[in-house]
């Protein structure tokens, strides 16, 4: 007797043979057709039942959402849809799902909104929509590891608790053990952070960068690979207080070079899913297509969902400076008409969401990777041009996300970086440790940050970054 997932059976080309299998009824029809899924696919494996041959108690508990266990024969089916079924010869009701319980939830055979199904987070996986996302970002997950063992990146454990903050933007959860009603406080009447756990101010960490960095300079190449926080109190579809980053760092590698990895990565990964999810993304392009009749015919997409990732494989990301962007920017349509949300006027804006998609989906129609911004609104450790005002920076820009990727040539050069430092009120004395990586054998080196749910969204066509996460954190909510 064998113990088979349902993905194993459906590829099966074996038949006549007794096989087990366990999973969650989807439907019962007519007393004898169970649809059974266990996750393993989207699909699902038709059980029949022959009801003559079994108690009416039993059958009864075969319900939708119910687990269950069926042994039997697998033979070449004789319906629509499936290639082989199961004739049921014993059936185990493994987990009753009452059905007047099953009603109330988003288990019941009805359509559901995503926003009621994020309501119900904890069981919205067994839905066909929320099943596809996340396998695919299984999928997603092993191939970003998969590509940079293949070419020779260490993988790096960057920590989560830090007491720098890489981005310089101030938005961090801090991380404290002192009595929040009644913090010991110091001579000045602030709070004594001498007596917290780590004895000084620590925070959940928005990036591994800087940590990766040190690393770099010592294995060449490196990676990490982990949930990042950020305290911004941005309730949108593209901003989660708690995500997952990639961050590779390499040393030697100039900005050319950093745009070439970071090309080559994405290529790589959006190719995995490509070849395996098939069903699931079959499924999600339908999903879209479905949602899309509803909008009128200037709103849909001009691409179906797995034409737009093979898009992306077969065309070279176009490389524009950030100067070059404003110019093209300033002369739109969008920005002489004023339909521009933020309007572009001179150089030195920080781009937007919407010019970023403008870019990649007007006026390119392929993605984009800006290079060379102003440095007065990028981080400190982006190394700067010779013009003194632009620094080695760049994002990769996607249709319908805007930046997936942000990165840069980092600033090498002790007193350049030393002085940057100080013009933006950065601590030396906390990032000592990262100027010493300036004394002890400097040289150029280059790295980026991909926002990993960014990368699933585009994968998978969802329009809410809620939804490619399993429990999304969110301005208030932190329930599951």
């Amino acid at each position: 007797m064998q113990d088979k997932t349902i993905v194993e059976l459906l590829k099966s080309e074996k038949t006549h043979v007794d096989v087990t299998v366990r999973g969650w009824v989807r439907s019962f029809r007519s007393n004898r057709f169970i649809a059974l899924n266990d996750g393993s696919t989207i699909k699902t494996l038709q059980c029949v039942v022959d009801f003559e041959n079994f108690e009416e108690e039993i059958l009864k508990k075969v319900t939708i959402g119910a687990a269950i266990e069926v042994t039997g024969t697998l033979v070449e089916s004789q319906g629509q849809g499936q290639t082989v079924e199961i004739q049921v010869s014993k059936l185990t009701v493994l987990g009753e799902a009452n059905p007047e319980d099953v009603k109330l939830t988003i288990l019941s055979p009805k359509r559901h909104s995503l926003e009621t199904l994020r309501e119900q987070a904890h069981l919205r996986i067994r839905t066909n929509t929320f099943g596809a996302v996340m396998r695919t970002r299984s999928k997603l997950a092993f191939a970003v590891h998969e590509y940079f063992q293949k070419n020779g990146f260490n993988y790096m454990h960057s920590p989560i608790i830090t007491g720098s903050d890489a981005e310089g933007a101030g938005e961090m959860f801090r991380v404290s053990n002192l009595d929040a009603k009644n913090p010991p406080l110091d001579e000045n009447g602030t709070v004594n952070y001498k007596e917290d756990f780590f004895e000084k101010e620590t925070n959940l960490t928005v990036s591994g960068q800087l940590e990766a960095e040190t690393y770099a300079m010592a294995l060449g190449k490196v990676y990490t690979f982990g949930p990042t926080f950020r305290a911004e109190n941005s309730n949108t579809s593209r901003h989660l207080a708690e995500f997952w980053m990639i961050e590779p760092e390499v040393a030697f590698n100039d900005l050319d070079a950093n745009m070439d990895l970071a090309e080559d990565f994405i290529k790589y990964v959006v190719n995995y899913a490509l070849e395996n999810c098939a069903d699931d993304l079959e499924f999600l392009e339908n999903r879209l297509l479905e949602e899309e009749k509803n909008k009128p015919e200037a709103e849909r997409s001009e691409m179906k969902l797995r034409e737009k990732l093979q898009f992306i494989l077969e065309n070279n990301f176009k490389r524009v400076t950030y100067t070059e962007a404003i110019d093209i920017l300033k002369r739109s349509k969008p920005n002489q008409k004023k339909k521009f949300k933020y309007i572009i006027e001179e150089w030195g804006a920080d781009l937007q969401s919407e010019h970023e998609r403008f870019l990649v989906e007007k006026h390119f129609k392929c993605p984009v990777i800006l290079f060379d911004y102003p440095a007065n609104i990028k981080s400190f450790y982006m190394r700067l041009n010779d013009d003194g005002k632009t620094v080695r920076a760049m994002d990769v820009l996607f249709p319908g996300i805007g930046e997936i990727v942000g990165g840069s040539e980092r600033e090498e050069r002790y007193d350049v970086l030393l002085q940057k430092m100080k013009t933006m009120n950065i601590d030396e004395k906390e990032l000592y440790w990262y100027l010493d990586l300036r004394k002890f054998g400097t040289a150029t080196h280059s790295g980026f940050g991909l926002g990993f749910e960014r990368l699933v969204q585009f994968t998978t066509g969802m329009g809410n970054i809620r939804d490619v996460i399993p429990y999304p954190r969110t301005p208030g909510n932190a329930e599951f």
